[in-house]
Protein backbone atom coordinates (compact mmCIF):
# COMPACT_ATOMS: atom_id res chain seq x y z
CA UNK A 1 0.00 0.00 0.00
CA UNK A 2 2.51 2.62 -1.33
CA UNK A 3 0.10 5.84 0.17
CA UNK A 4 2.62 8.51 2.12
CA UNK A 5 1.10 11.17 4.28
CA UNK A 6 2.69 14.22 5.58
CA UNK A 7 2.02 14.92 9.53
CA UNK A 8 2.29 17.14 12.12
CA UNK A 9 2.74 17.46 16.24
CA UNK A 10 1.42 20.83 16.51
CA UNK A 11 2.55 22.35 19.91
CA UNK A 12 2.19 25.60 21.14
CA UNK A 13 6.01 26.24 21.52
CA UNK A 14 7.13 23.85 18.49
CA UNK A 15 6.12 21.93 15.27
CA UNK A 16 7.34 18.59 14.51
CA UNK A 17 6.31 17.54 11.23
CA UNK A 18 7.00 14.13 9.42
CA UNK A 19 5.70 11.65 7.10
CA UNK A 20 4.12 8.15 7.53
CA UNK A 21 4.22 5.02 5.02
CA UNK A 22 2.74 1.32 5.45
CA UNK A 23 1.91 2.78 9.23
CA UNK A 24 5.92 3.81 10.06
CA UNK A 25 7.48 7.08 9.96
CA UNK A 26 9.66 7.40 6.62
CA UNK A 27 11.88 10.54 7.76
CA UNK A 28 14.10 12.04 9.95
CA UNK A 29 11.53 14.59 11.45
CA UNK A 30 11.65 18.19 11.20
CA UNK A 31 11.06 20.80 13.90
CA UNK A 32 10.40 24.67 13.64
CA UNK A 33 9.32 27.16 16.30
CA UNK A 34 5.53 27.24 15.92
CA UNK A 35 5.70 31.36 16.41
CA UNK A 36 1.83 31.26 17.40
CA UNK A 37 2.04 34.58 18.43
CA UNK A 38 2.72 36.06 15.01
CA UNK A 39 -0.34 34.38 12.32
CA UNK A 40 1.87 35.05 9.15
CA UNK A 41 4.78 33.84 10.69
CA UNK A 42 3.03 30.24 11.86
CA UNK A 43 2.00 30.09 8.44
CA UNK A 44 5.17 30.35 6.56
CA UNK A 45 6.89 27.89 9.04
CA UNK A 46 4.12 25.37 8.67
CA UNK A 47 4.31 25.45 4.77
CA UNK A 48 8.35 25.57 4.96
CA UNK A 49 8.38 22.00 7.64
CA UNK A 50 5.91 20.02 5.06
CA UNK A 51 8.27 21.65 2.29
CA UNK A 52 11.20 20.38 3.74
CA UNK A 53 9.54 16.90 4.86
CA UNK A 54 8.58 16.44 0.91
CA UNK A 55 11.96 16.75 0.13
CA UNK A 56 12.98 14.34 2.11
CA UNK A 57 10.39 11.75 0.49
CA UNK A 58 11.05 9.43 -2.66
CA UNK A 59 7.94 10.15 -4.02
CA UNK A 60 5.51 12.67 -3.92
CA UNK A 61 2.91 12.59 -0.77
CA UNK A 62 -0.61 11.48 -1.26
CA UNK A 63 -1.93 13.65 1.68
CA UNK A 64 -0.95 15.80 4.73
CA UNK A 65 -3.52 14.87 7.61
CA UNK A 66 -2.73 16.22 11.40
CA UNK A 67 -3.97 17.38 14.92
CA UNK A 68 -4.67 21.18 15.70
CA UNK A 69 -5.46 22.28 18.39
CA UNK A 70 -9.55 23.42 18.64
CA UNK A 71 -12.08 25.06 18.69
CA UNK A 72 -12.37 24.45 14.93
CA UNK A 73 -14.32 23.63 12.14
CA UNK A 74 -12.38 20.53 11.50
CA UNK A 75 -14.30 19.38 8.91
CA UNK A 76 -13.47 22.40 6.46
CA UNK A 77 -10.22 22.82 7.74
CA UNK A 78 -10.61 26.30 9.38
CA UNK A 79 -9.10 27.14 12.93
CA UNK A 80 -11.01 29.20 15.39
CA UNK A 81 -9.26 31.75 18.37
CA UNK A 82 -6.66 29.82 19.67
CA UNK A 83 -5.07 29.89 23.33
CA UNK A 84 -2.16 28.53 23.06
CA UNK A 85 -1.37 29.91 19.32
CA UNK A 86 -3.19 33.46 19.99
CA UNK A 87 -2.47 34.41 16.10
CA UNK A 88 -4.90 32.64 15.06
CA UNK A 89 -8.19 34.77 15.71
CA UNK A 90 -11.68 35.11 13.80
CA UNK A 91 -11.14 31.71 11.99
CA UNK A 92 -7.93 30.89 9.83
CA UNK A 93 -8.05 28.59 6.31
CA UNK A 94 -5.34 26.49 6.92
CA UNK A 95 -6.72 23.34 5.83
CA UNK A 96 -7.41 25.02 2.44
CA UNK A 97 -4.18 27.30 2.39
CA UNK A 98 -2.04 23.70 2.43
CA UNK A 99 -4.56 22.43 -0.23
CA UNK A 100 -3.74 25.10 -2.28
CA UNK A 101 -0.07 25.13 -2.12
CA UNK A 102 0.45 21.51 -2.00
CA UNK A 103 -2.43 19.93 -4.11
CA UNK A 104 -3.00 17.14 -2.11
CA UNK A 105 -5.83 16.19 0.09
CA UNK A 106 -5.56 17.86 3.99
CA UNK A 107 -7.29 16.35 6.48
CA UNK A 108 -7.50 18.38 10.23
CA UNK A 109 -8.65 16.49 13.53
CA UNK A 110 -8.67 17.14 17.32
CA UNK A 111 -5.58 15.32 19.44
CA UNK A 112 -7.84 13.79 21.26
CA UNK A 113 -9.85 12.25 18.36
CA UNK A 114 -6.88 10.98 16.14
CA UNK A 115 -5.16 9.60 19.74
CA UNK A 116 -8.35 7.18 19.80
CA UNK A 117 -8.23 6.21 16.24
CA UNK A 118 -4.10 5.60 16.26
CA UNK A 119 -5.21 2.83 19.30
CA UNK A 120 -7.93 1.81 17.70
CA UNK A 121 -6.69 0.97 14.33
CA UNK A 122 -2.93 -0.03 15.49
CA UNK A 123 -2.56 -0.15 19.22
CA UNK A 124 -4.85 -1.09 22.44
CA UNK A 125 -8.07 -2.29 19.99
CA UNK A 126 -6.34 -4.87 17.76
CA UNK A 127 -4.32 -5.92 20.86
CA UNK A 128 -7.25 -6.93 22.80
CA UNK A 129 -8.75 -8.60 19.96
CA UNK A 130 -5.63 -10.99 19.17
CA UNK A 131 -4.75 -11.75 22.85
CA UNK A 132 -8.53 -12.67 22.97
CA UNK A 133 -8.17 -14.82 19.92
CA UNK A 134 -4.99 -16.62 21.18
CA UNK A 135 -7.37 -17.27 24.68
CA UNK A 136 -9.40 -18.88 22.36
CA UNK A 137 -12.45 -16.18 22.92
CA UNK A 138 -14.91 -15.42 20.04
CA UNK A 139 -15.77 -12.12 21.54
CA UNK A 140 -14.65 -8.95 19.15
CA UNK A 141 -14.23 -5.49 19.96
CA UNK A 142 -15.10 -2.89 17.29
CA UNK A 143 -15.22 0.36 19.17
CA UNK A 144 -12.92 1.99 21.73
CA UNK A 145 -12.98 5.24 23.93
CA UNK A 146 -9.77 7.25 24.18
CA UNK A 147 -8.51 9.75 26.84
CA UNK A 148 -5.62 11.99 27.67
CA UNK A 149 -4.50 13.05 30.88
CA UNK A 150 -1.70 15.90 30.36
CA UNK A 151 -1.67 19.65 30.33
CA UNK A 152 -5.74 19.34 29.53
CA UNK A 153 -8.21 16.37 29.39
CA UNK A 154 -8.92 15.20 25.99
CA UNK A 155 -10.93 12.53 24.55
CA UNK A 156 -11.75 10.95 21.24
CA UNK A 157 -14.21 7.65 20.27
CA UNK A 158 -14.51 5.09 17.60
CA UNK A 159 -17.51 3.61 16.52
CA UNK A 160 -17.07 0.10 14.56
CA UNK A 161 -13.94 1.18 13.43
CA UNK A 162 -15.01 4.83 12.44
CA UNK A 163 -14.18 8.01 14.09
CA UNK A 164 -16.89 9.66 15.90
CA UNK A 165 -16.20 13.72 15.14
CA UNK A 166 -19.38 14.94 15.62
CA UNK A 167 -21.98 16.58 13.25
CA UNK A 168 -20.16 20.30 14.59
CA UNK A 169 -16.53 18.31 14.82
CA UNK A 170 -16.82 18.71 18.85
CA UNK A 171 -17.55 14.97 19.29
CA UNK A 172 -15.36 13.70 22.39
CA UNK A 173 -15.11 16.82 24.16
CA UNK A 174 -14.90 15.37 27.73
CA UNK A 175 -12.86 18.00 29.04
CA UNK A 176 -16.26 19.75 29.13
CA UNK A 177 -18.51 17.57 31.08
CA UNK A 178 -19.31 18.43 34.72
CA UNK A 179 -16.84 18.19 37.18
CA UNK A 180 -17.25 15.36 39.58
CA UNK A 181 -16.88 17.56 42.95
CA UNK A 182 -18.34 20.56 41.31
CA UNK A 183 -21.39 21.17 39.10
CA UNK A 184 -20.44 24.53 38.51
CA UNK A 185 -16.91 23.61 37.19
CA UNK A 186 -15.78 21.70 34.06
CA UNK A 187 -14.34 17.89 34.64
CA UNK A 188 -10.55 19.14 33.32
CA UNK A 189 -10.04 21.27 36.56
CA UNK A 190 -9.94 17.84 38.61
CA UNK A 191 -8.34 15.45 35.91
CA UNK A 192 -5.22 17.40 34.19
CA UNK A 193 -1.91 18.17 35.18
CA UNK A 194 -2.99 21.54 37.15
CA UNK A 195 -5.08 19.46 39.18
CA UNK A 196 -2.84 17.43 40.93
CA UNK A 197 -0.83 20.16 41.54
CA UNK A 198 -3.54 22.24 43.06
CA UNK A 199 -5.06 19.08 44.94
CA UNK A 200 -1.20 18.48 46.61
CA UNK A 201 -1.02 22.20 47.43
CA UNK A 202 -4.31 22.50 48.62
CA UNK A 203 -3.51 19.07 51.44
CA UNK A 204 -0.38 20.75 52.20
CA UNK A 205 -0.62 24.71 51.99
CA UNK A 206 3.33 24.66 54.06
CA UNK A 207 4.81 23.62 50.51
CA UNK A 208 6.31 25.79 48.54
CA UNK A 209 4.43 26.60 44.88
CA UNK A 210 5.98 26.10 41.83
CA UNK A 211 5.94 21.99 41.65
CA UNK A 212 5.03 19.93 38.50
CA UNK A 213 3.04 16.57 38.46
CA UNK A 214 6.39 14.93 38.45
CA UNK A 215 7.15 16.13 41.65
CA UNK A 216 3.78 15.58 43.36
CA UNK A 217 4.43 12.00 41.34
CA UNK A 218 8.25 11.81 42.86
CA UNK A 219 6.95 12.85 46.65
CA UNK A 220 3.98 10.60 46.40
CA UNK A 221 6.43 7.28 44.92
CA UNK A 222 9.33 8.19 48.30
CA UNK A 223 11.93 9.42 45.85
CA UNK A 224 11.75 13.32 46.26
CA UNK A 225 11.32 15.01 49.83
CA UNK A 226 7.61 16.53 50.47
CA UNK A 227 4.45 15.62 51.80
CA UNK A 228 3.66 12.03 50.97
CA UNK A 229 -0.02 11.14 52.21
CA UNK A 230 -0.81 14.57 50.54
CA UNK A 231 0.75 13.31 47.17
CA UNK A 232 -1.21 10.02 47.35
CA UNK A 233 -4.25 11.66 47.97
CA UNK A 234 -3.61 14.47 44.86
CA UNK A 235 -3.22 11.07 43.06
CA UNK A 236 -6.02 9.15 44.45
CA UNK A 237 -8.84 11.84 44.07
CA UNK A 238 -7.35 12.74 40.54
CA UNK A 239 -8.35 8.73 40.01
CA UNK A 240 -11.89 9.55 41.74
CA UNK A 241 -12.86 11.79 39.20
CA UNK A 242 -11.47 10.29 36.11
CA UNK A 243 -13.49 6.88 37.05
CA UNK A 244 -16.25 8.93 37.24
CA UNK A 245 -15.97 10.47 33.72
CA UNK A 246 -14.98 7.79 32.39
CA UNK A 247 -18.06 5.90 33.72
CA UNK A 248 -20.56 7.81 32.59
CA UNK A 249 -18.53 7.52 29.22
CA UNK A 250 -18.99 4.02 29.32
CA UNK A 251 -22.79 3.83 29.80
CA UNK A 252 -23.03 5.60 26.35
CA UNK A 253 -20.05 3.84 24.47
CA UNK A 254 -20.04 0.47 25.96
CA UNK A 255 -16.30 0.17 24.47
CA UNK A 256 -12.83 -0.30 26.15
CA UNK A 257 -11.09 2.43 27.53
CA UNK A 258 -7.55 3.43 26.46
CA UNK A 259 -5.70 6.26 28.08
CA UNK A 260 -3.06 8.30 27.02
CA UNK A 261 -1.03 11.66 28.42
CA UNK A 262 1.53 12.15 30.47
CA UNK A 263 0.04 11.50 33.50
CA UNK A 264 -1.25 8.14 31.91
CA UNK A 265 2.56 7.22 33.84
CA UNK A 266 1.70 7.63 37.03
CA UNK A 267 -1.00 4.38 36.48
CA UNK A 268 -0.62 2.96 39.53
CA UNK A 269 -1.07 5.43 41.25
CA UNK A 270 -4.79 6.38 40.03
CA UNK A 271 -5.76 3.65 38.78
CA UNK A 272 -6.76 1.26 41.64
CA UNK A 273 -9.31 4.35 42.58
CA UNK A 274 -10.83 4.84 38.79
CA UNK A 275 -11.51 1.23 38.64
CA UNK A 276 -12.80 0.68 41.54
CA UNK A 277 -15.18 3.66 41.13
CA UNK A 278 -15.97 2.25 37.92
CA UNK A 279 -16.69 -1.18 39.32
CA UNK A 280 -18.51 0.18 41.95
CA UNK A 281 -20.16 3.20 41.46
CA UNK A 282 -23.91 2.17 42.88
CA UNK A 283 -26.76 4.56 43.21
CA UNK A 284 -29.73 3.63 44.73
CA UNK A 285 -32.68 2.61 42.91
CA UNK A 286 -35.91 1.96 45.04
CA UNK A 287 -34.03 1.37 47.80
CA UNK A 288 -31.99 -0.89 46.61
CA UNK A 289 -28.19 -0.43 45.23
CA UNK A 290 -27.74 -0.90 41.66
CA UNK A 291 -24.34 -0.32 39.73
CA UNK A 292 -23.66 2.30 37.20
CA UNK A 293 -22.22 -0.14 34.57
CA UNK A 294 -23.78 -2.89 32.99
CA UNK A 295 -20.27 -3.71 32.28
CA UNK A 296 -17.67 -5.29 34.72
CA UNK A 297 -14.71 -3.86 34.46
CA UNK A 298 -11.29 -5.25 34.02
CA UNK A 299 -7.57 -3.54 34.46
CA UNK A 300 -5.94 -4.35 31.13
CA UNK A 301 -2.26 -4.03 32.18
CA UNK A 302 -2.85 -7.05 34.67
CA UNK A 303 -2.43 -10.25 32.88
CA UNK A 304 -4.40 -11.99 35.60
CA UNK A 305 -7.47 -9.83 35.44
CA UNK A 306 -7.15 -10.22 31.18
CA UNK A 307 -7.44 -14.05 31.74
CA UNK A 308 -10.33 -13.51 33.35
CA UNK A 309 -11.26 -10.85 30.51
CA UNK A 310 -10.83 -13.16 28.25
CA UNK A 311 -12.72 -16.17 29.95
CA UNK A 312 -15.76 -14.69 30.58
CA UNK A 313 -18.62 -16.76 31.99
CA UNK A 314 -19.53 -19.34 29.56
CA UNK A 315 -22.70 -21.70 29.89
CA UNK A 316 -24.94 -23.73 28.00
CA UNK A 317 -28.90 -22.41 27.39
CA UNK A 318 -31.67 -24.46 26.30
CA UNK A 319 -33.45 -23.21 22.71
CA UNK A 320 -36.92 -23.11 23.58
CA UNK A 321 -39.57 -25.88 21.80
CA UNK A 322 -36.22 -28.30 20.86
CA UNK A 323 -33.69 -30.25 22.51
CA UNK A 324 -30.87 -28.34 21.04
CA UNK A 325 -28.84 -25.75 23.19
CA UNK A 326 -26.48 -23.23 22.48
CA UNK A 327 -23.32 -21.22 24.36
CA UNK A 328 -23.98 -18.25 26.13
CA UNK A 329 -21.33 -15.57 27.33
CA UNK A 330 -23.65 -13.62 30.21
CA UNK A 331 -20.69 -12.06 31.44
CA UNK A 332 -20.81 -7.67 29.67
CA UNK A 333 -17.29 -6.79 30.37
CA UNK A 334 -15.05 -3.95 28.90
CA UNK A 335 -11.14 -3.43 29.88
CA UNK A 336 -9.42 0.14 30.69
CA UNK A 337 -5.52 0.15 29.75
CA UNK A 338 -2.54 2.36 29.11
CA UNK A 339 -2.08 3.26 25.06
CA UNK A 340 0.62 0.94 23.17
CA UNK A 341 1.66 3.25 21.24
CA UNK A 342 2.65 6.08 23.18
CA UNK A 343 0.66 9.29 22.93
CA UNK A 344 2.57 11.17 20.35
CA UNK A 345 2.69 8.23 17.88
CA UNK A 346 -0.90 7.24 18.47
CA UNK A 347 -1.81 10.82 17.31
CA UNK A 348 0.50 10.42 14.07
CA UNK A 349 -0.89 6.97 13.48
CA UNK A 350 -4.28 7.88 13.57
CA UNK A 351 -3.76 10.94 11.10
CA UNK A 352 -2.19 8.21 8.65
CA UNK A 353 -5.58 6.13 9.11
CA UNK A 354 -7.84 9.29 8.95
CA UNK A 355 -6.77 10.00 5.67
CA UNK A 356 -6.70 6.17 4.43
CA UNK A 357 -10.25 5.96 5.22
CA UNK A 358 -11.12 9.49 3.54
CA UNK A 359 -9.04 8.85 0.17
CA UNK A 360 -8.21 4.75 0.48
CA UNK A 361 -4.99 4.31 -2.17
CA UNK A 362 -5.71 2.84 -5.27
CA UNK A 363 -5.33 -0.77 -5.68
CA UNK A 364 -2.78 -1.49 -8.14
Amino acid sequence: MNYTVMTLDAGGTNFVFSAIKNAEEVVKPVGAPSMGHDLNQCLKNIIKGFEVVKKQLSEPPDAISFAFPGPADYDNGIIGDLTNLSGFKGGVALGPMLEHHFGIPVFINNDGDLFAYGEAMYGLLPEINHKLRMAGCNKHYRNLSGVTLGTGFGGGFVFNNELMIGDNGAGGEVCLMTNPFDDTLFAEESISARAVVNEYLNAAPSETSGLTPADVYAIAKGTKPGNRDAALESFRKFGKALGMILSGVTTIMDAPVVIGGGLANAWELFAPEMLDIMQHNTKIIKGQPRNQLLMKTFNLESEEEFQEFAMGKQTRVNVPFSDREVSHDSMKRIGVGRTRLGTSKAIALGAYAFALKKQPPEIT
